[in-house]
């Protein structure tokens, strides 16, 4: 007798640590992108999975191994995409999970390790089999009756598993974001000359080079714009920035700390070893400087941070773009710079993010910005290029122009250009604003 009371209270303890053992989700997430729809799981521990494909009707079956399932699939939102149901079965070992689809799709997972502020995670990426053509811009073409569009590219940063920064409130970076990239995109495309392209156009991933790929290859982007809303450990940091592409290092610790957190967005949001950034650092500097597309970004940011002023707290100086090793800036034939628009960590400064007033401010000025680098800077055949040829334009003196640099870089005389701001020598001010003639 004693020896069966052992032996069940044995039992009885292995069932027990059998039952401790189970992995419990309580946590489920899903995403949907243009050409996939893509399923989280949150795990305190990693779990054996297996998938398989069924046919008539299309089915999707996850089996989740030695797992105790707690959330309602009923409260996800499948978006537009494959998923007509999900259904949830619990079974002695296993958890099984079946997606019934609208149409076949492409299944392949992804086992994450922890990294902040996730742990743990399973990814179910469904893959469609016809996806929608991305939507692109055709390469302008310019002719002498119809000078061509400039193309600017809004990068909303993070999105989809990579929430970015959060506020005290709870703000999500990823959300407001993309609240101020559809507004920049909106006036953009209201201005003349002008022509938007949105890289992200909901709550999704997009890898890093694959954002770049989108900009320059689908659309022919001339401009870069990536929008971002930082984070520091104090919360008492406010003011926006403008960052570029650095060839030396970054300007500054915080610089610094900014790209660091801005290139963990593919390992934070689960990116597949394919799709991880591979380009050439070096290489891509060396590119740039050839094309002249970095002094152009920088210039480009000065003219964004001076729209800045008296719109929103500016971080540090007011005049300065600093520059680090942002993996989404590397694309060398486009001139492409960050904006952090203000500290979400900021309680004051979350509040204003989460305005829309006060993104519509953010979305001018950067907009502003844009179309002060296209109009001193025009391009060859461009809509910008024919307006200074019909009335001439206007230039801001910068911290360091001389009246020949920007003779040449307008490609004017001297002559003409004192000529035209009645000028007796060389003599310029910061902040002077200048005619230049019509070429």
């Amino acid at each position: 007798m004693m020896a069966w009371r052992l032996l069940l209270g044995m039992l009885g303890g292995l069932l027990t640590m059998a039952a401790q053992a189970a992995v419990k989700v309580d946590s489920v997430r899903m995403h949907r992108a243009p050409d996939h729809t893509r399923v989280v799981f949150d795990l305190p521990d990693p779990v054996e999975h297996k998938v398989d494909v069924l046919a008539n009707p299309d089915r999707v079956v996850v089996d989740l191994m030695d797992t105790d399932f707690n959330f309602d699939v009923k409260t996800l939102d499948a978006g537009n995409g494959p998923v007509a149901d999900i259904r949830v079965g619990q079974h002695a070992d296993k958890t099984r999970i079946v997606f019934d689809l609208k149409a076949a799709v492409r299944p392949r997972t992804n086992l994450l390790k922890p990294v902040a502020p996730h742990g743990w995670r399973l990814v179910v990426d469904l893959f469609d089999k016809d996806p929608p053509p991305a939507k692109t811009i055709p390469k302008p073409k310019a002719s002498a009756e119809k000078p061509r569009e400039m193309i600017v590219a809004v990068d909303a940063g993070h999105g989809g598993e990579d929430p970015g920064a959060r506020g005290p409130r709870g703000t999500k970076e990823k959300v407001v974001v993309l609240q101020i990239a559809k507004k920049i995109y909106n006036m953009i495309n209201n201005e003349p000359g002008m022509r938007a392209v949105l890289v992200r156009d909901g709550d999704y991933y997009v890898p890093l080079a694959e954002r770049r790929r989108i900009a320059r290859e689908d659309n022919h982007a001339d401009v870069f714009i990536s929008i971002h809303a930082d984070a520091f450990t104090d919360a008492r940091a406010r003011g926006a920035s403008v960052f570029a592409l650095s060839n030396s290092g970054a300007t500054s610790a915080r610089a610094r700390y900014l790209a660091k957190i801005a290139n963990e967005s593919d390992r934070v949001a689960g990116v597949y070893e394919e799709e991880k950034d591979d380009s050439n650092l070096l290489s891509v500097l060396a590119d740039m400087r050839m094309s002249g597309s970095m002094a152009h970004s920088l210039y480009l940011g000065r003219q964004i941070l001076q729209e800045f002023n008296g719109v929103t707290k500016l971080h540090g100086d007011r005049t300065t773009v600093e520059q680090a090793g942002f993996a989404v800036l590397k694309e060398p034939e486009m001139v492409s710079v960050l904006v952090e628009t203000g500290f979400i960590s900021n309680r004051e400064e979350e509040g204003l993010l989460r305005s829309s007033t006060h993104q519509a401010r953010i979305a001018r000025a950067v907009t502003n910005g844009v179309k002060r680098y296209f109009q001193t800077h025009p391009a060859p055949n461009s809509y910008f290029a024919a307006q200074r040829r019909q009335q001439g334009d206007q230039y801001r003196i910068q911290p360091g122009d001389t009246l020949s640099a920007i003779a040449r870089a307008h490609q004017v005389s001297e002559d003409a250009l004192r000529a035209a701001n009645n000028l007796n020598g060389d003599r310029i001010v910061v902040g002077q604003l200048l005619t230049i003639p019509g070429s």
